[in-house]
Parts: structure tokens; sequence; C-alpha cells
């Protein structure tokens, strides 16, 4: 009979980056709709002030209660605060302010660019490879989005000034996404985000003093249910998520799965809001498909490495 001391063989650890990525794109898509059905009865300062103040507060005071140390050099905080100006107090602020005018769908259309101008910007500012095969993806993606961009504005009536707003919108997410990888702040992203969304609300809250008015918020169920999803799966889960995502798989990979969020948001506009959807729309997925495999792929020299 053997004595020899038996060799635990380790478990293998299970992958939750996939689910991760489901739960971002489901969140962030339909964040779109929540964010149509609030503005309609409230500002849209008024609603962001009052989202990032009380999702920076909740984060900050669920830290406290679990007694997590603080961690962070003033330098991270102070980026952190930055890149919640440019996540939080303008991409969405901009973002609401068009919502008033254009359709969840078409919103969501627009910001789904994103990943264009993101891979550009990091082959440009942080050295990330911008193979052909990455090209040929963001090319198929954005044909994709432009093909559904083009159908909805042809039978649509959305505004040109809350286009205008939406793409500005745009702009400053990539902004956000850029410093976030460019300027790396160190330290938990959970106090990050809490310090983010204090950030753009304090950010906001002078120009919802100025420009809002209280009176015209419509106290209904639909605006406290929006206004819940908005700050605890949009503000705290969804914004986790991201920058997860944005720290496991770049810039420019992390941001092809907005690339998603036009069908998922046009899904959930017509199952929430009635917003028309035809087949012709939905023909935009299978490029946005495949530009997203082929962005997201591991190159055949990331393989090797790996065996």
């Amino acid at each position: 009979m053997s004595l020899a001391p038996s060799i635990a063989v380790p478990r293998p650890r299970l992958n939750l980056l996939p689910l991760y990525i489901v739960v971002f794109c489901l969140l962030w898509s339909f964040a779109f709709v929540a964010g149509k059905i609030a503005v309609t009865d409230c500002p849209p300062l008024i609603l962001l002030t009052a989202r990032f103040s009380l999702a920076g507060l909740l984060i900050l005071g669920i830290s406290a209660l679990r007694g997590e140390k603080w961690s962070m050099t003033w330098r991270d905080a102070a980026i952190f605060a930055v890149i919640g100006l440019a996540n939080n107090a303008l991409y969405l602020g901009l973002g609401y302010t068009g919502l008033k005018s254009v359709s969840a769908g078409l919103g969501g259309l627009i910001v789904s660019a994103n990943p264009v101008f993101t891979a550009a910007l990091a082959a440009l500012f942080l050295g990330e490879e911008l193979s052909w095969r990455k090209v040929a993806g963001l090319l198929l993606g954005v044909a994709g989005v432009a093909f559904i961009v083009w159908h909805r504005i042809a039978v649509g009536t959305d505004s040109a000034d809350g286009i205008v707003f939406t793409l500005a919108s745009l702009a400053s997410i990539v902004a956000g996404t850029i410093l976030f990888k460019l300027l790396a702040p160190k330290g938990s992203l959970w106090l990050g985000n809490g310090i983010q969304n204090i950030a753009g609300g304090l950010a906001l809250l002078p120009f919802a003093l100025l420009f809002a008015d209280v009176h015209e918020i419509v106290p209904s169920r639909g605006l406290v249910g929006a206004f819940a999803f908005l700050v605890l799966g949009g503000s705290i889960l969804a914004y986790l998520l991201w920058f997860h995502l944005l720290k496991v798989c770049g810039a420019t990979a992390a941001s092809s799965y907005h690339f998603l969020m036009p069908p998922l948001g046009m899904l959930f506009a017509f199952l929430v809001l009635g917003e028309h959807v035809e087949f012709r729309d939905l023909l935009g997925i299978i490029p946005v498909a495949l530009g997203i495999y082929l962005v997201t792929r591991p190159s055949a020299a990331t393989q090797g490495s790996k065996a």
C-alpha cells in the first residue's frame, strides 16, 4: 500500500468574461430605453444630477459599511474624477438632451460608432495593434450600423438638433475611453466608479439649477422604475463591467461590443416603447456580428504564444 501523498489537481477556473460581456451589452443597450422613458417625465439635467449623485453615494456608502480601506492615491482619484466628467457628465448629459428629440433606437445607433473612433485613437495614442483584420471588422461594423441608421432616418422623424447632441455625446465617451487607458488609474474600480459618479453629479448640478425647471417633473411609475434601473443597472453595474472590460480586453476590443447596441437597443425600444422596427433594420445585424468576431478574435501569434 502506497503512502505517497496525493497531489491535489487544481480545478480549472471558470471564465466569466462571456457572461460579463452579455450582461454589459444588455444593461447598456436597455439604458437608452430607460433614459427615453425618464426624460419624458423629467428634465435631463435634473435626472442625471440625481442619478449620478445617488449612485456615487451608494457606492461610497456601501464601501464604508464593508470597511473597505482607501488604497487610492490623490492622483488616481483625480483621474477618475476627470474620466467621470467625460463618461458621465458630458456623455450622458449631451446624450440625454438628444434623447428629448430622437428615438431611443437612433440614439443607440449613433453612440455605437464608438468602436471606430476608439480603435483609431487607440492605435495613435495607446499603441494598440490595428491589423487589417481589425480594420475589416470595424468597417463591417460601421457598414451594418450605417445601413440601419440610413433606414431609420429615412422612415423616422428624428430631430437634427437631437442628432448633433448625440454625436457630441459619442465624442465624449470616446475621449473618456482613451483617457482611462492612457492615464491608467490604479486602485479599486468600484471606488473609482463612485468618484466618477460624484464628479459627474457635481459638474451637472449648477447647469441643472440654471437651465432646468423642477416643476417640469411629472411623477409616474415609469419615471421611478427607469430611474432605479439607471442608478443600479446603469451607473453602478454597467459602468463597473465597462471598465473591467477595458482593462481585460483593451480599448479596441471592448469598444467593439458597442456594435451590438443597435439591434439590442431597437429590440428593447420595440418591446417597451413600441418604436417601429422593420426587417431591413435587422439585416444590419449580420455585418455587425461578423465585424465583432474579426475585431475580438485573437491573432494567430497570440494563440501560438498561449499554446
